[in-house]
């Protein structure tokens, strides 16, 4: 075995990744105060070909250096927004079909093993402050929550782990499971 070259990796472009099919999967950052959990979450959508990041409340927004130092260059090919109030954002999302879910731990949640992705379907992902959470307006608006299962004593993990874990979850199953094959 040897490690593949960088020119061997086939990576796309950033006119190439814009031209590309995304995932239908969409992120939703809401008051996320680390610029480096916001530059790690560009790069994760950035290597799932994710349609789209909305950076909500107080969430900073590129250009930033300390956003650019983790998302090398990611916020050059997802495409992003900002807004102001996430729960209007959530509404306006459902109003166009697609299915909102918070990550979050709350009673009545779905384990994230258990959720079921359906082909032709988007989805979007609220993720919330990393004290405080999704806040209660925003679950309470979502069709519902996902919640990663924990075993340990804190039952909290970082935003951007637990983003990279729900997105890889949902990109295989929207991408590799029976009836969903690419």
């Amino acid at each position: 075995m040897r490690k593949l070259e960088t020119n061997e990796l086939q990576r796309k472009s950033v006119d190439d990744f814009k031209q590309a099919e995304k995932t239908p999967l969409i992120i939703i950052l809401d008051d996320i105060r680390s610029l480096n959990n916001i530059g790690s979450v560009f790069r994760t959508a950035d290597a799932f070909l994710l349609e789209k990041i909305y950076l909500c409340g107080i969430t900073a927004t590129p250009p930033n250096k300390e956003i650019h130092k983790t998302a090398l260059g990611a916020t050059e090919t997802v495409a992003w927004e900002h807004t102001t109030n996430v729960v209007e954002l959530i509404e306006k999302l459902k109003s166009e079909g697609v299915q909102v879910m918070a990550i979050e731990q709350v009673q009545g949640s779905i384990m994230l093993q258990d959720f079921k992705t359906q082909a032709n379907q988007k989805y979007a992902l609220v993720f919330g402050n990393e004290v405080f959470g999704v806040n209660q307006q925003a679950v309470s608006a979502c069709h519902g929550t996902i919640e990663i299962p924990q075993l340990g004593t804190k039952h909290s993990l970082n935003i951007a782990v637990s983003a990279g874990i729900v997105i890889w979850d949902l990109f295989k199953k929207l991408h590799y499971s029976e009836g969903n094959l690419r």
